[in-house]
């Protein structure tokens, strides 16, 4: 019986060209190689099952090959690509830093370094999940991974660059792998259906593909999982049963029942779903894409995004058309939540029902909420009315024939209205827009008189002002001073020391001095200047009273602290108050130390 080998390994690439969605990867190492600019380390990082482990290989094969083609690919005769393939080179050394991660692994690992090729070109040391090493172990090879022989070349791999140090990066050329794509995936796929002779609907590796998630290894396990599953038969129904995912059409079938609001019909179609064995969350959380799908459906901008099978495309945009955004952005919110709570959830399908319940009112509910028939949250406001205003007439002045009147009353006439009308509208009248205002009357008397009146006023009240002189008193300036420390002390503001510490001398009417002795004094007086301006203004009657701060050391000696004596100074006392003790150091000879 031959030996299965599984794909992920039957299948490997074995050349750049077969390397599947790293085109931006192939290509550049194959250029560097064309023209000898190789760099002696290099960092492979990227998702899962991508190829990283694979490039790192062919790398090495090709840079050792002895008759690289003109595209710079290996040339699979040559004793180093034999050799390579059979797995008994000697200049390509893999280590596993997931299980060889100490500072004695890395060691021994920079003493095989040392050693010149026997045959070939390079020694390739491949480092696969480079970030499992220790601190201890990254530090003890930042030496030789920076300066290593010019035969030696390091390419590390790993799925997790953030977890390397800054200086372990700073020496590799980094290479980031992406996820593979959809398509992509399934081509390659189809092409090992074909070399195997087994026949794969292109819906099932579609949907094999949608499960791997952009990783070519779970693929190629996924599928030979199902091949031997349906003994060479990939079809759809059996690859959605042998990978226990719920299929699209329950949740087309969920939906239709929602926008009908039948939840007899959905009740009985998650009875049906549950009986099959899947789990509630599974349920919200692929009914959460579903909507997800839904929406993004609605613009063919996005449509590219959806990653689901071919087949159900078509059906998406129908079911999209018919659906507005606002309730799927609803439901997605009712989803999610119902999903965060479902773990804390005592009766699990109780939770998801309630959620399906919702969901099949939901569209109702929004009617309600949009149509304002009371049931929204927002308080409605009555409608806007206008201002109701009264239409107050103008007074009508009738002027006398001024000949008809008697003589006394000629002179008298200026000086009073013969007839004046006052016309008021008792109604309110509502002011509407397009009716007209009232007319004014063709002419309005001035009232000069008034605003000359006014004008004499001010400028008498100027003038006695500017007449009158200001004195300022230093007895009076001294009991106001003392009234606003007292007002200080009241409002417990620490400044009002510094304001009974301050000396007034008075410079004239309108200003005077505050002398402090110290910068600390200044500044509670200039924090509290403002206020105190305002209160000595008001207290002398003086508005145009202010003060200005000065600033005068004072010229008492400073008091020296008791400090603590000095070593000498403690001699010096102790000789002053004994002079014996000098006489004993003077005849013994001794010699202080301070």
């Amino acid at each position: 019986m031959e030996r299965f080998i599984v794909s992920a390994r039957k299948y490997r690439p074995q050349t750049f060209d077969t390397v599947v969605g790293q085109d931006h990867i192939t290509t550049t190492l194959k250029n560097a190689i064309k023209t000898g600019h190789l760099a002696h380390a290099f960092l492979f990082c990227g998702p899962r099952g991508v190829g990283k482990t694979t490039c790192a290989r062919i790398l090495a094969k090709t840079i050792n090959c002895e008759n690289k083609n003109s595209e710079g690919e290996a040339c699979n005769s040559c004793q180093s690509c034999l050799s390579f393939n059979q797995g008994t080179s000697m200049n390509i050394h893999e280590l596993d830093a997931a299980s060889n991660n100490s500072v004695d692994d890395i060691r021994a690992l920079v003493e095989q370094v040392r050693f010149a090729p026997q045959a070939g070109k390079y020694k390739v040391y491949i480092i696969d999940e480079v970030h499992m090493l220790s601190s201890a172990a990254f530090n003890a090879f930042l030496k030789t991974l920076e300066e290593p022989p010019p035969y030696a070349i390091f390419i590390l791999a790993t799925t997790e660059k953030h977890k390397i140090l800054p200086t372990i990066l700073s020496r590799c050329q980094i290479f980031d792998f992406k996820r593979i794509s959809l398509q992509d995936t399934v081509d390659h796929l189809g092409g090992i259906a074909q070399k195997e002779e087994f026949q794969a609907d292109e819906t099932a590796l579609q949907l094999i593909a949608q499960k791997s998630e952009g990783c070519m290894r779970d693929a190629l396990s996924i599928l030979d999982k199902i091949v031997s599953f349906t003994n060479g038969f990939v079809s759809y129904d059996n690859t959605i049963e042998h990978l226990n995912i719920l299929d699209a059409d329950y949740y087309f079938k969920l939906i239709n029942s929602m926008l009908d609001q039948d939840l007899a019909g959905a009740m009985l179609l998650y009875d049906d779903i549950d009986k099959k064995g899947f789990e509630g969350d599974m349920v919200l959380n692929g009914f959460s894409e579903f909507i997800r799908n839904l929406l993004l459906s609605k613009d063919e901008r996005v449509a590219g995004l959806l990653e689901v099978v071919e087949s159900f495309k078509k059906r998406y945009i129908e079911t999209a058309q018919r659906t507005e955004s606002g309730y799927l952005i609803s439901a997605l919110n009712i989803l999610n939540e119902a999903e965060i709570n479902f773990k804390t959830a005592r009766n699990k399908r109780l939770h998801v029902e309630l959620a399906l319940i919702k969901l099949c009112y939901l569209g109702q509910a929004l009617q309600l909420a949009n149509s304002g028939t009371g049931l929204d949250k927002k308080k409605l406001v009555d409608s806007t009315r206008s201002v109701a205003f009264r239409n107050i007439q103008p007074i009508a002045v009738t002027k006398p024939n001024n000949d008809s009147l008697p003589p006394k009353e000629k002179s008298v006439y200026p000086k009073q209205i013969s007839e004046t009308k006052l016309i008021i509208e008792e109604e309110p009248r509502v002011m509407v827009q397009g009716d007209k205002l009232p007319a004014k009357p063709d002419s309005v008397p001035k009232k000069i008189a008034a605003l000359e009146a006014i004008r004499k006023k001010v400028g008498s009240t100027n003038g006695t002002e500017n007449s009158q002189q200001l004195t300022l008193e230093a007895t009076a300036l001294d009991q106001a001073w003392k009234k606003f420390i007292d007002h200080l002390k009241k409002s417990k503001n620490s400044a009002w020391q510094s304001f009974e510490m301050a000396e007034l001398k008075i410079v004239d009417n309108t200003c005077f001095e505050a002398v402090v002795t110290n910068n600390i004094n200044q500044k509670f007086l200039e924090l509290e200047r403002n206020k105190a301006c305002e209160f000595l203004q008001k207290e002398l009657n003086n508005r145009l009273l202010k003060f200005k701060i000065v600033l005068v050391e004072s010229q008492q000696p400073k008091l020296m602290k008791d400090l603590p004596l000095s070593s000498k100074e403690q001699y010096q006392k102790m000789v002053e108050q004994f002079p014996l003790v000098k006489e004993l150091k003077d005849r013994l000879k001794l010699e202080l130390d301070y």
